[in-house]
């Protein structure tokens, strides 16, 4: 488990306030007798230090402040930062360990800290079964039927079965304890055997369904706890990334649900919505800006996050969700009201085709200098004798510049746009996105596919996946 690679041993405090600290942690680790111990935190997949304790010639060091520590998993980080060890904080909140880091594990001692005390010797537990299990498994030799490896099998089996006792004993005499609620992200749900299943026998729609809709049994997302673990980011990704379909609207219902359930917990709720954003305001997959604009529109412009946006991230967020909220798989395309290389006006909607890719590219941009003169490859030996109309916008580096690349890269048969200062002001005076905005353009170079309707079907791909997606585009309307 990916806790237990983690975790070796340490302090763990309450939310009770004493008369002059509300935690006082005092920790011994050998052999060291000078310098600073610092106590950190995880939070999602980070990691944030937020007090020192000078280490006396005794090897003591205390940790102590007025401020209550929030429950989580902390870390007791050594002098050079080279190393720590973890411990559970939750309730009990005046405690003292010592240790060894020759052998922290066995060495690891607590006083005033019941869950920490249980935690050590889960893991001393768990230790000890599992090196049995690698001896037997490094034995295990020949095949199923042979009674030499049935017998190592079966051994393993066992040993396995103990553990998992172990583990469900605590989560029963702890059932609102920290250690519980990670042992029950760390839990997998098992699917119901096949004559479980409808009709009695294996149905893989009903597995998947099952698995998805416990994957978080036994799991609060009020309780905040989990956000500094290293084990909730780790979940919420895999949900999102591997176990969720992949479609914008399926991801939002689903984001919705959790955003909801988490909302009575303020630093929950924080949590996810932040995770949320970041995952999806640059996704990984075409079309999934749409559940970040949705998370725009439904939380942070109701004023949901104004609480605890700082003015930095609250740009960044307004200003993405602005720009992305007009260019969304589906919706119609944008206005482009530009001049030509001939100084002839320009307009989008004008433009007859079947298909029609939208490239905005920098000519003084390395990569647009590698990847323009491909997408120009691809438009003169196919697209162009199948009717596709290839617009190129220049973005930035100069009107010569731009001028320039097109002559000597020989970019015929494209339309070549651009805005004049003169528009520009006229749009800024207007107090009117400009084209940057309207498209998202925060890179170049970036493509857009439109249908013959001048819908966006396609956005920020290369010319290859370009070029695939019309083709499936085709094959479908033939169908």
């Amino acid at each position: 488990m990916r806790i237990l690679s983690l975790i070796t041993i340490f302090a763990h405090c309450s939310l009770i306030n004493f008369a002059q600290n509300a935690y006082e942690i005092k920790a011994n680790i050998k052999p060291f007798n000078k310098g600073h111990l610092y106590l950190a935190y995880h939070f999602g997949n980070k990691q944030y230090l937020i007090d020192s304790a000078k280490i006396e010639p005794s090897g003591d060091a205390v940790f102590t402040g007025t401020k209550k520590l929030q429950g989580g998993v902390y870390l007791i980080v050594f002098p050079e930062k080279n190393g720590w060890v973890e411990c559970l904080i939750d309730k009990d909140l005046k405690l003292s360990l010592k240790a060894d880091t020759s052998n922290l594990m066995q060495s690891m001692q607590f006083e005033n800290s019941v869950d920490n005390t249980v935690f050590s010797q889960y893991q001393l537990k768990s230790f000890e079964i599992g090196t049995n299990i690698n001896k037997l498994r490094n034995k295990l030799t020949g095949k199923a039927g042979e009674p030499a490896f049935d017998s190592i099998n079966n051994t393993i089996k066992q040993l396995g079965q103990t553990m998992q006792d172990y583990r469900l004993d605590i989560q029963q005499k702890y059932p609102n304890g920290l250690l519980t609620s990670i042992f029950n992200m760390l839990q997998e749900p098992e699917i119901p055997s096949a004559d479980k299943h409808p009709k009695g026998k294996y149905d893989s729609v009903f597995a998947y369904n099952y698995y998805k809709d416990h994957f978080w049994d036994g799991i609060r997302f009020t309780d905040e706890r989990l956000i500094r673990t290293p084990i909730l980011q780790g979940k919420f990704d895999k949900y999102y990334d591997q176990v969720l379909p992949q479609v914008p609207d399926s991801l939002i219902v689903y984001a919705d649900r959790m955003l909801q359930a988490s909302k009575p917990n303020e630093e929950m709720f924080k949590f996810m919505l932040s995770s949320l954003t970041d995952k999806y305001v640059n996704p990984k997959y075409m079309g999934q800006d749409a559940v970040f604009v949705h998370l725009f529109e439904k939380y942070f412009l109701a004023g949901d996050a104004d609480g605890w946006m700082n003015e930095q991230y609250k740009k960044f967020v307004y200003d993405r969700g602005y720009s992305m909220m007009s260019n969304r798989i589906g919706l119609k395309a944008p206005e482009l009201q530009m001049m030509d290389t001939l100084g002839k006006p320009f307009l989008l909607s004008a433009v007859q085709a079947p298909f029609t890719v939208i490239c905005f590219w920098d000519p003084t941009c390395g990569h647009c200098k590698e990847e323009v003169p491909k997408m120009d490859s691809i438009f003169q030996a196919k697209w162009r004798k199948n009717g596709v109309k290839l617009i190129g916008v220049m973005v930035d580096g100069g009107k010569q510049n731009w001028l320039k690349f097109i002559k000597e890269n020989k970019l015929s048969g494209w339309t070549h746009i651009y805005q004049t200062d003169e528009m520009k002001d006229k749009i800024y005076k207007a107090g009117k996105p400009g084209f940057r905005q309207l498209y998202d353009v925060y890179q170049t170079p970036m493509a857009y596919l439109l249908d013959n309707n001048k819908n966006i079907i396609a956005k920020k791909l290369n010319y290859l996946q370009m070029d695939e997606f019309m083709e499936a585009k085709k094959k479908s309307q033939q169908k």
